[in-house]
């Protein structure tokens, strides 16, 4: 079975690879989860984010950001003191910036409604025949970080906005050659058609 290069042979690779990176996330706030998750794991690997996933979200209130934007000083100090997290002070402080941001721009429009609108409500899908050909960061992802940051979103350069799309299926970025880049684009086909019907 043909797989994207990075999943390599670690099983809980294998496992991401194969039930969810790439595939569409319309919900609102698993997209919200997942952009911290991309933010906690900038200069670290994403298997040691992914360990930690668990924890992560035991310790972030299943990362409700309704619950976390009311956090101060107190839940920082406990989060910097939790060994089963990325224990960085400034990530910690920028998930709690972060879930403000988002509460307001859930207010307003929906986050979901959001990020989908870039892409029209439709992954791109694209069709690299390698690993190497797939890029860290576009021109709209450089976009997309541009207009999170104006809406006070921090740790979200245009290189973990783009590890963010691809996660979430905003775009298909698995190989030709990979078992599921066929299903994710059926998967986004679905979506759209589920979305605008």
């Amino acid at each position: 079975m043909q797989r994207c290069g990075w999943a390599g042979t670690d099983p809980v690779y294998i496992a991401y690879h194969d039930r969810e990176w790439g595939v569409p996330e319309y919900d609102s706030r698993a997209l919200w989860e997942k952009l911290i998750l991309d933010g906690f794991q900038a200069g670290l690997s994403w298997i040691t984010i992914l360990r930690k996933r668990d924890n992560f979200r035991r310790a972030f209130a299943g990362f409700d950001p309704n619950q976390i934007a009311t956090w101060g000083e107190a839940e920082v100090a406990r989060l910097v003191n939790d060994a089963g997290i990325i224990r960085h002070r400034g990530k910690i402080e920028a998930a709690i910036a972060n879930a403000r941001a988002w509460h307001e721009v859930e207010a307003r429009e929906g986050f979901d409604a959001f990020m989908w609108r870039y892409v029209d409500g439709v992954p791109l899908q694209n069709r690299f025949a390698t690993q190497a050909e797939v890029p860290p960061q576009t021109p709209l992802s450089q976009q997309v970080s541009k207009d999170l940051k104006k809406a006070g979103f921090k740790f979200c350069g245009p290189t973990i906005v783009y590890a963010w799309m691809e996660a979430c299926g905003l775009v298909n970025d698995h190989i030709v050659s990979c078992h599921r880049h066929a299903d994710c684009a059926e998967l986004g086909h679905l979506g759209a058609s589920g979305a605008s019907g």
